[in-house]
């Protein structure tokens, strides 16, 4: 956790998966971003009300509540509501796209899809047009 105040834009990544947390590490460090990590649904929500990241990329599949009801939660509070959430996962049914777009998140990501860059370039769009 970085506890200094910076002008990095600061995202959120929660994500179970110690691999591909460890390479968006690498790759959003890169690109001079701020990186909060919470690994289940109850600390990406502490972590999002806590830190009010400028973005959330959120796992649907997690330990201690899923993606979808973390995004709920996020969207009806009123301090984090705001806040853009793109869903990054492996779960790639409509019905999921559409409950996630439903549930107000900005984006759908199926990870094994996607490149690394493309997450990064996908992320930094949405932060221009918030």
């Amino acid at each position: 956790m970085d506890t200094v105040e910076s002008t990095k834009k600061k995202i959120l990544s929660v994500e179970d998966d110690v691999f591909l947390r460890d390479l968006l590490a690498q790759k959003f460090n890169t690109q001079e971003f701020d990186m909060l990590y919470a690994v289940t649904g109850a600390e990406g929500l502490q972590f999002a009300r806590q830190h009010h990241p400028d973005l959330v990329l959120l796992d649907v599949l997690l330990p201690e509540g899923n993606g979808f009801d973390v995004l709920k939660e996020i969207k009806e509070d009123p301090e984090l509501k705001t806040i853009p959430v793109i869903m990054l996962t492996n779960l790639g049914q409509q019905a999921d796209i559409d409950k996630a777009k439903e549930l107000g998140a900005t984006g759908f990501i199926i990870k094994a899809n996607t490149s690394l860059d493309e997450i990064v370039r996908r992320v930094k769009n949405t932060l221009e047009q918030v």
